[in-house]
């Protein structure tokens, strides 16, 4: 047996190293290494509870929003406060302008530059690959970047800036859109549109969003020439729904909530395909690998203690769990929990994996594309955006989201009108999480399993496509 390190990893948030114990040319164990401390639960430790707000959004400059929206949905729970509707409204179109920005990145820049490597020279698609996805060379980024940050204009109108904006609070946004603001947003989700429609799926976004079955996809994808036809091609022709299988439990917290339902609901899919309730109460941060000394394996009671000489750790990421086990979430998690057809159908013939994590991200897109012009649409421009709030009171408090890479929980203890503790689940902490104390690997760990690399060991470039499946975001990750 031979042991590798694969890492730093160029096109990731943060940094990332991987241990590999390779046996007869396949992984047979993986150590999932988040190297950066960061410390953001201790910076908040002590302040004004409202201090959250802006201290919260600066985990991170690609998932601000969420982090924004979490601290505030803590914190309305602390205030006994009910948002202004054009405020809950107002946010979802800045939270799914940011993650549909955010699914972008991850497939033109992240992810399918993978493709154009010289490692698939040999392959029949591989030239129009090249041309199309090569990182900063490819005709791919050229018109997705542009189209991203026409998308992201969005945040200027509803919240005066992005990222770490000031304008997501308990009471709704702080800011009011008058008519002529609402004409503009109509603009920019017309030509999102229009995007997706022309070069993404080559396709109306309703006719995406119709299918319901492996076998119409399939259909769908022959003849196409969009971006994402490219993908399944591709998909297919390395049988990438074979590689990268996740532990089988995929979970959301829910996701743009309005006045009465949510746009994603909250809840668990098991490894038979049932989808239960959310069992939020049985989450716990398990620290037996992390660099951390151990305070409560409940988030509402735990603190973050580092410990950079800990015997047996190998992570500054906790190892979050729910009822004891690792659970993958993202967009897959949320599509399966809200019973997308098609998704469904998917995981029931080869489970989570490499091909179905892509194809989520892409069909949520086209779901928040159109949700986006209906939240624009039902807004009431002469009433309120925001409500203002009683004063914080002492308690246990937690916010829960769901950002573009998965669930996200922000756990708030007040005592004396001032932070007393503030833990952080993020996304990438449940997806690349190190074992926990029974020794059950994290679920990219457990995905990596099995991965061939051959002769290439670090260099191979399955490595690189299960990693990124999962879209990690490291600086989130470390707390």
């Amino acid at each position: 047996m031979t042991r590798i390190t694969v890492g730093p990893f160029n096109r990731v948030e943060g940094d990332l190293e991987v241990r590999l114990d390779i046996e007869s040319g396949c992984v047979a164990r993986a150590e999932v290494t988040a190297p950066l401390y960061r410390g953001f639960e201790q910076i908040l430790e002590g302040r004004p509870p409202l201090d959250a707000l802006v201290i919260a959004p600066r985990i991170c400059g690609i998932c601000s929003v969420s982090q924004s929206i979490a601290a505030a949905n803590a914190l309305r729970q602390a205030m006994d406060v009910v948002p202004a509707p054009n405020g809950t409204l107002a946010t979802n179109i800045a939270h799914a302008a940011e993650n549909a920005a955010d699914h972008l990145t991850h497939f033109y820049i992240f992810f399918m530059p993978d493709f154009a490597r010289d490692a698939y020279a040999g392959h029949a698609w591989h030239d129009v690959a090249a041309e199309r996805f090569t990182a900063t060379k490819g005709t791919a980024a050229r018109e997705a970047l542009p189209a991203r940050a026409r998308l992201l204009e969005i945040m200027g109108v509803i919240a005066g800036k992005w990222p770490h904006s000031l304008a997501f609070q308990p009471g709704g946004t702080t800011r009011a859109i008058e008519l002529g603001e609402r004409v503009r947003l109509n603009a920019i989700a017309a030509s999102f549109r229009a995007f997706l429609e022309r070069v993404v799926f080559a396709d109306t976004l309703e006719n995406v969003l119709a299918l319901s079955t492996p076998d119409e996809l399939d259909q769908w994808r022959d003849g196409r020439s969009g971006d994402f036809a490219q993908f399944l091609r591709i998909a297919d022709a390395l049988d990438l729904a074979k590689l990268g299988r996740g532990p089988g439990l995929l979970m959301s917290f829910g996701a743009y909530h309005d006045a009465d339902r949510a746009l994603f609901r909250a809840g668990l899919r098991t490894r038979d395909g049932q989808i239960e309730t959310l069992p939020a109460d049985r989450i716990t941060e398990d620290v037996s690998h992390a660099w951390m000394r151990e305070t409560s394996l409940d988030p509402a009671e735990s603190r973050t203690l580092p410990d950079a000489d800990k015997a047996d750790a190998y992570s500054w990421c906790k190892a979050p769990r729910l009822a004891g086990q690792p659970v993958e979430v993202g967009a897959l998690a949320r599509q399966a929990v809200d019973g997308r057809k098609l998704i469904a159908a998917l995981l029931a013939v080869d489970g989570s994996n490499v091909r179905n994590r892509v194809i989520a991200r892409l069909i949520e897109t086209a779901q928040l594309a159109l949700s986006i012009e209906r939240w624009i649409k039902a807004l009431r421009l002469n009433e309120p955006f925001c409500v203002t709030g009683g004063e914080v009171l002492d308690g246990s408090f937690v916010g829960l989201v769901e950002a573009a890479r998965g669930s996200l929980g922000h756990w708030l203890a007040v005592r004396s009108g001032h932070i007393a503790r503030y833990q952080i689940i993020a996304p990438t902490s449940w997806n690349f999480s190190p074992r926990g104390a029974d020794g059950v690997a994290g679920p990219l760990e457990q995905a990596l399993v099995g991965t061939e690399v051959g002769d290439a060991g670090a260099r191979a470039v399955s490595i690189q496509h299960v990693v990124r499946s999962f879209d990690p975001c490291m600086v989130c990750t470390a707390h």
